[in-house]
């Protein structure tokens, strides 16, 4: 298995290399590294959104950086983010649920202002479910002060006092939205922490054991997803996609048809700051470097209320995984929705319509 990993691998390495050097000789000013940010930009710092904060986790230590607002406001929402992005991709839902919910969106381990050891053993899937499970119940404690954004200018006007918490444990359970990557997670979550999760709105992404059955049975899915190949190699991934002043990643997030519609530059940059800090790259690219790590999964039944919305031109993921994902699923327990004409990033892209969706699936609740 893991000869046809590095061959895929290889592959991928020279395909995207040839991309990379494509970008730096068309912008040959750019250089073959990424331009890293002094100064976050103006919207990672905008107070409708709520309070930068810090939570240390129980069980490693480690700090999560995490936007919260609505405390007091109910049931827990918490918002888990996917690769490229950070928790500012959930600002849209931030502003729409904290009058009725506590919503939280936080920087997974490794991504922007959270804590990132550069140990590819720090990222398994065990550790990061741990760290959501320490989250929940880690959340409402007492407060403290810390510095947000870090700077290396003290002086710079974006350097800002937030509010901090740690504590006595405040949630024993919570909503779970999330997307692409955090979706991942949030899938095995449910599975291995079911009375921590009352309902669950997933986005664009099939639990690991679903999509890896789906992509050995379907080609199509195995191309859609070349680029998980090229993530399992050391440095390289990091260095072909910091080339150019980041403009693989800029593509990604920008594209007419596969990227997010109407991404302005200050957003772009609100993603892009976080990865031009040295070693940005490197948790996030881990994550992929334990995908293989507990291959092959066993099938596994799926019962925690969910939600599931999936983007018709999604390029990353087949249609067809949706009719996989059913298929696992307790009967009653999966509302699933394709919104047709709709890409891969539908919480920036087409929020009104998630929104809707979700107020229908969580209205006993507030009931």
């Amino acid at each position: 298995m893991w000869s046809l990993v590095f061959s895929a691998a290889l592959v991928a390495a020279a395909v995207y290399g040839c991309i990379a050097f494509t970008h730096v000789l068309c912008r040959p000013r750019r250089g073959c590294c990424g331009r890293p940010r002094s100064t976050p930009p103006a919207c990672l710092s905008d107070p409708t959104l709520g309070e930068h904060c810090f939570l240390t986790l129980k069980s490693s230590g480690l700090r999560l950086h995490y936007v919260s607002a609505g405390r007091g406001n109910g049931t827990l929402m918490l918002f888990l983010h996917g690769f490229p992005e950070n928790w500012f991709s959930w600002r849209y839902q931030l502003w729409e649920f904290q009058s009725r919910f506590h919503v939280v969106a936080v920087d997974l381990r490794g991504y922007g202002s959270s804590d990132a050891p550069r140990d590819v053993d720090c990222y398994t899937t065990d550790l990061l479910m741990t760290d959501i499970q320490d989250v929940i119940l880690g959340l409402g404690g007492v407060p403290t002060f810390q510095a947000w954004p870090p700077s290396p200018c003290l002086t710079s006007p974006w350097y800002l006092t937030y509010t901090s918490s740690s504590g006595p444990p405040g949630y024993s359970k919570c909503i779970l939205v999330a997307h692409d990557w955090g979706a991942l997670l949030a899938w095995n979550f449910s599975i291995y922490y079911p009375s921590l999760v009352e309902r669950m709105v997933i986005v664009s992404a099939a639990p690991m054991s679903v999509y890896q059955d789906y992509s050995i049975r379907h080609i199509g899915q195995f191309f859609r997803s070349n680029y998980i190949f090229l993530f399992q190699l050391p440095w390289l991934p990091e260095k072909l996609l910091s080339m150019s002043d980041f403009q693989i990643l800029k593509t990604t997030l920008t594209h007419r048809k596969r990227g997010i519609p109407h991404l302005t530059p200050s957003e772009l940059e609100a993603f892009l700051y976080d990865f031009s800090q040295p070693g940005g790259l490197t948790g996030p690219l881990n994550y992929y470097r334990n995908l293989f790590r507990n291959f092959p999964l066993e099938p596994q039944e799926l019962a925690t209320p969910t939600l599931l919305l999936w983007g018709e031109k999604d390029t990353y993921f087949e249609q067809g995984l949706v009719g996989a994902i059913s298929s696992r699923f307790v009967p009653g327990r999966l509302e699933a929705h394709i919104l047709p004409g709709v890409g891969h990033w539908i919480p920036q892209s087409n929020p009104e319509e998630m929104h809707e969706y979700m107020w229908a699936f969580l209205r006993d609740l507030l009931d």
